[in-house]
């Protein structure tokens, strides 16, 4: 018995000579993760179409478009019938002007639709909302 705790005590002071690769294994998991994680973002693209702005040409007087309560039209305050909204819109855009859309929050949904409609096939590129801060949801 003597000889083993002898040969016990020297393996104890000797050096540990083998390389402990634990952390190394954990430090190439957290990168190879990270990889996975970074990789399709950077890869994955969004086309976007964005506007190319002419310096030199102003934009044009913008005209406001209201639709009130009981679903009479105004166009720059005065108003107009419907017949006459497609005429004007087509004028509009042709001088390159936005087109600012107030609706009272008391209108009826189907009549904004269709104004929207007569806009969208007038061929307005250039449409804003306007006074909807109003309606925030909360």
């Amino acid at each position: 018995m003597p000889r083993a705790l002898a040969y016990r005590r020297a393996a104890d002071d000797e050096p540990f000579s083998a390389l402990n690769i634990t952390p190394l294994i954990d430090v190439m998991l957290v990168l190879l993760i990270m990889l996975i994680v970074t990789i399709p973002s950077l890869t994955h693209k969004v086309p976007v179409d964005l506007p190319q702005g002419d310096e030199t040409a102003p934009p044009g007087q913008p005209h406001q478009l209201d639709i009130t309560a009981d679903g009479t039209l105004l166009w720059d305050g005065a108003r107009i019938s419907d017949a006459q909204l497609p005429a004007l819109l087509k004028a509009g855009v042709s001088a390159d002007a936005p087109l600012l859309l107030k609706t009272d929050e008391a209108a009826r949904y189907e009549r904004f639709d269709a104004i929207l409609a007569q806009v969208k096939r007038a061929g307005v590129s250039k449409l804003a909302f306007v006074g909807h801060e109003r309606m925030k949801i909360d």
